[in-house]
């Protein structure tokens, strides 16, 4: 079960980590930065993030989803950092769009769990956890989808408020410059 498990996490994590910098790379392509998009990673295919962070993408995820129970891992999008350094804005919004792709999954996962309770699918659980945000109202397909639901509401939750945290090499950082017009000299080419 533990394995189940564990590859469950694995592929929200995936799927979570792919919008996350896929949206980072939009926001950079939108602001004049070609760089994440020559690279492919304006894409909500996986496979050219997992190719440019195979570690923080799939090992550490999958070892920490099969010791903790939960994974952790990374994904960078690339960046000019003469961009982000001209464009203080633009850099930030670059930053905060995988948050705000976090949250969008969170309300989307939302609205999924709402509905399916309203239409009897799903029920409120007698205890909440990252696995069980809601349950199936009866057995079948309905169980493996509130397990999927509840997990990416919780990874996405989680995500999305670390991220926002103002350290770096958190999203967090950078967004702090939406409000100052001073940046200091690229230091870092990742995201």
């Amino acid at each position: 079960m533990i394995i189940v498990e564990s590859i469950s996490w694995l592929i929200v994590f995936i799927i979570s980590v792919t919008i996350h910098e896929a949206a980072h790379a939009w926001a950079a392509k939108k602001g004049g930065d070609l760089t994440a998009y020559q690279g492919g990673q304006v894409s909500l295919n996986p496979i050219p993030h997992i190719k440019r962070e195979p570690l923080g993408m799939i090992v550490f995820p999958l070892i920490s989803s099969l010791l903790f129970g939960w994974p952790f891992g990374y994904a960078s999008s690339p960046y000019n950092p003469y961009w982000a350094y001209e464009h203080p804005r633009k850099a930030a919004l670059m930053a905060t769009a995988g948050p705000i792709s976090n949250i969008f999954i969170v309300l989307l996962c939302t609205i999924i769990i709402k509905g399916g309770i309203l239409i009897g699918v799903f029920t409120q659980p007698y205890s909440i956890g990252f696995q069980s945000i809601v349950v199936p109202a009866s057995g079948g397909i309905w169980t493996g989808l509130s397990v999927f639901v509840s997990m990416l509401f919780t990874l996405n939750l989680v995500m999305a408020v670390l991220n926002l945290i103002p350290l770096p090499p958190l999203d967090g950082s950078n967004i702090i410059s939406l409000s100052s017009y001073e940046m200091q000299p690229p230091a870092n080419t990742v995201r």
